[in-house]
């Protein structure tokens, strides 16, 4: 599993005005079954995104489609893990 954390590194109102694409971005994946969980930090300075794939190399690929890496206005670290304890109701989605 993947933990995706944008950092934005261009004023909101440049984010802001990307948002409608990097959703259909988000959708395309979540329909995947590949983007688990996603949204906005708190404090607004980014988001992160909650991935599960084959394997790093898969997941550098799909964040280059992301309409702000594209653009760069955002910069991505990726963080892989193995699930150790999965809830029961999301296990499905989850590669253990």
């Amino acid at each position: 599993m993947f933990v995706i954390i944008l950092s934005y590194i261009k004023p909101i109102e440049v984010i802001d005005a990307l948002r409608p694409a990097h959703l259909e971005f988000l959708d395309r994946y979540f329909a995947k079954n590949i983007f688990i969980a996603s949204g906005r930090q708190t404090p607004l300075k980014g988001g992160v995104i909650l991935a599960t794939a084959n394997s790093r190399s898969e997941i550098e690929q799909i964040i280059t489609e992301d309409p702000f890496y594209i653009e760069k206005v955002a910069t991505f670290e990726i963080i892989e893990f193995t699930p150790g304890k999965v809830n029961k109701d999301i296990a499905s989605l989850v590669t253990v």
